[in-house]
């Protein structure tokens, strides 16, 4: 009962996306009535030819033969009129719908995509949303269009023949028992088999986008194994959906043969015996052969039915869920200020259960230059995270300027905050539109200037088109160095009040590294930057250096001082070691 009233749910709200088109919802319908309806009166006359053949009367049959081919016009500019109007919406729909789930992607919190696949999202934005939209699209209108017919041809063999048609619906209780538990068993598998879709489909995201891994580890038969068992599921579930249909759906048009082979039996004996015309015996028997279809029809629109409601669960999976990261009703803009930032009493844990950090209290001065160090997973880019609000505190509070960051707007807050990851992604575009990214007004000068001060200018320059070369998918055209100083542009052209580095010359050489510190210190200069680093040369940037371990914060102070703590000597201790290896090396 449970799972009838929640499937019931989620096809009203299906419904739900044809409000913007009712006026075409309508008119595919009257159309598609329109169709049937001239699909009776034309099986009417054919009926009268009947008669008028035994009667002779040739005038008359010419004149029924061309009403008959007039007809037949009108039914294909009807049809033709249905396919252009319902097409239109089906796609309109889509449309919709697809811009609907791909704007609710955009705001949903780094939470979410922490707990779900890549793969799993982009079946329910293209495979679900195709399904969805061919029942909205179609499915709906040929409901419409079948049911008239039953009801039409329901009348007009009563008015023939009301004993024939009872006969006719002696079957109609069993065919709706039938397409009922058609509906039951099949809507679980199908929903089953939407989700191995998906699996399938996170699979082959998974394998293209990390391809060099897979290549480098020469793993291609683990993963093509791995993807082939996927694969067979989705084979296995839909062979078990293909029997079902295999069996319901034969019977459910093989039951209205019965019907059919009645009447000609019994009607043909009312012939014989003159209580019915062959006018009407013909008319009888050709209305019934037009329920066959309707019926035979009945179970493959409710595979479809139930196919676009198991879609539409798995995407309103994703349009309801919580944004937990969206401005609060009386949002307000960020306030003027030097970008002074104040954890206070934090504490935090993607997990509530297990907490990554735990009571942390730190002001960091306006104008001056942080460094994050500690041990891997000390949370050191969690911390940092918490700024733009990528993620919310469970307690405490983070403020920049004396502002509550979950009392701003979320484009002021990120608009004042330029961050630059460790490993940076780029789009598919030019260069000069990959750093313009965040601000799109941004004059050539602006990100020239930005170039130049991320130490980007001169190779950028040095490609074939300059800034409007067109990079390949997450940058894959340049180097590691390359993307990540065109990352470091992108963060600088916006002019952020407090700047985020996450480790951001990992991926450079220490030639390269040199030349990038030195923008980065003129970039850095009295904006207030938070520096994630391991190597020394980067810590050395640092005013100040606040050590982490395990959630916390065991110091905060100057280089000289942090040279008296454990964590920050081993890490000191490290970065020289591995100077002097590389030295050696060279």
């Amino acid at each position: 009962m449970a799972d009838a009233q929640r499937n019931s749910k989620t096809f009203v709200r299906l419904l739900g996306f044809l409000g913007s088109y009712r006026l075409s919802l309508v008119l595919s319908i009257a159309l598609a009535i329109g169709y049937q309806g001239a699909g009776l009166i034309a099986t009417y006359l054919t009926g009268s030819v009947a008669a008028t053949i035994k009667t002779g009367e040739r005038h008359r049959l010419t004149w029924l033969v061309g009403a008959i081919l007039v007809l037949g016009v009108v039914r294909a500019l009807l049809m033709a009129g249905r396919r252009l109007i319902s097409g239109y919406q089906a796609l309109g729909v889509e449309m919709d719908m697809r811009n609907r789930v791909y704007a609710k992607l955009l705001r949903l919190s780094f939470g979410f995509y922490d707990r779900h696949q890549t793969g799993q999202l982009m079946s329910r934005a293209t495979v679900d949303l195709q399904g969805v939209r061919f029942f909205l699209g179609y499915g709906l209108i040929f409901f419409f269009q079948n049911a008239f017919t039953v009801v039409g041809v329901g009348i007009f063999v009563f008015v023939i023949s009301w004993k024939l048609a009872l006969v006719s619906m002696a079957i109609s209780p069993v065919l709706v028992a039938l397409a009922y538990r058609y509906s039951h068993v099949s809507h679980p598998l199908l929903r089953d088999v939407q989700q191995k879709m998906a699996d399938v489909a996170t699979v082959a995201e998974e394998n293209i986008v990390g391809v060099h891994v897979v290549k480098s580890f020469a793993q291609e038969d683990a993963e093509q194994e791995k993807f082939e068992r996927r694969s067979e599921a989705v084979f296995t579930l839909s062979v078990r959906a293909n029997r079902q249909r295999a069996v319901y759906i034969p019977l459910l048009s093989f039951l209205p043969l019965l019907s059919q082979a009645a009447i000609l039996l019994i009607g043909g004996h009312m012939v014989a015996n003159g209580s019915l015309s062959i006018a009407n015996y013909v008319r009888f028997n050709i209305y019934l052969a037009m329920l066959v279809m309707p019926l035979r029809a009945l179970g493959m629109w409710i595979g479809q039915a139930q196919r676009a409601t198991a879609s539409g669960e798995r995407i309103f999976q994703v349009l309801d869920e919580p944004e937990d990261i969206g401005d609060a009703p009386a949002a307000r803009e960020l306030p003027p200020g030097d970008g002074r930032v104040v954890f206070d009493d934090v504490t935090f844990g993607y997990d509530a259960e297990r907490p990554v950090l735990q009571d942390v209290s730190l002001e960091l001065t306006a104008g001056r230059v942080v460094a994050l160090i500690g041990h891997t997973g000390a949370g050191k880019t969690t911390l940092a995270s918490l700024v733009p609000r990528f993620y919310d505190v469970q307690r405490g509070r983070v403020t920049i300027d004396g502002a509550d960051v979950r009392d701003l707007k979320l484009t002021s807050l990120r608009g004042a905050i330029g961050v630059i990851a460790q490993d940076p992604f780029l789009f598919s575009a030019t260069v000069r539109e990959n750093i313009a990214f965040g601000r799109a007004d941004a004059t050539d000068e602006e990100v020239e200037r930005a170039a130049r001060l991320a130490q980007a200018h001169e190779f950028v320059d040095a490609l074939p088109d300059g800034y409007d070369t067109v990079i390949g998918e997450r940058g894959i055209t340049l180097s590691g160095g390359q993307r990540q100083r065109v990352a470091i542009a992108r963060a600088l052209v916006v002019d952020p009040r407090v700047l985020i580095l996450d480790d951001a010359t990992a991926s450079v050489d220490a030639t390269t590294e040199a030349r990038i510190r030195e923008g980065l210190r003129e970039a850095m200069r009295n904006r207030t930057t938070i520096i994630i680093a391991h190597r020394l040369s980067t810590i050395a940037l640092a005013d100040e250096v606040v050590v982490l371990d395990d959630g916390r914060i065991v110091f905060h102070g100057s280089q000289s001082e942090a040279r008296g703590n454990e964590v920050y000597r081993e890490i000191e201790e490290h970065g020289m070691l591995e100077r002097i290896f590389v030295e050696d090396v060279a």
